[in-house]
């Protein structure tokens, strides 16, 4: 298991991952198609969309976090 002050870094981590993989997989097929050439292709620009998206939310998350925390009314 990880440990608890590794949340955030580790969900940044999953959200980033899933998010690239969506988008890369939508953005690729509709740039080449799904031939045969698309897993191979989607693979290696989802490994591209992730180094970029996960450093990007590390620092962006703190950020919305608390652009979030102004705009939402405390009951």
């Amino acid at each position: 298991m990880v440990p608890q002050r590794f949340a955030p870094v580790l969900s940044g981590l999953i959200l980033s991952g899933l998010m690239s993989l969506i988008v890369s997989g939508l953005s690729t097929a509709r740039a080449v198609g799904l031939g045969e050439a698309f897993p191979g292709l989607w693979l290696g620009n989802w490994a591209m969309s992730w180094a970029i998206a996960f450093p990007t939310v590390l620092v962006v998350a703190p950020v919305t976090r608390r652009i979030v925390a102004r705009l939402v009314r405390r009951d």
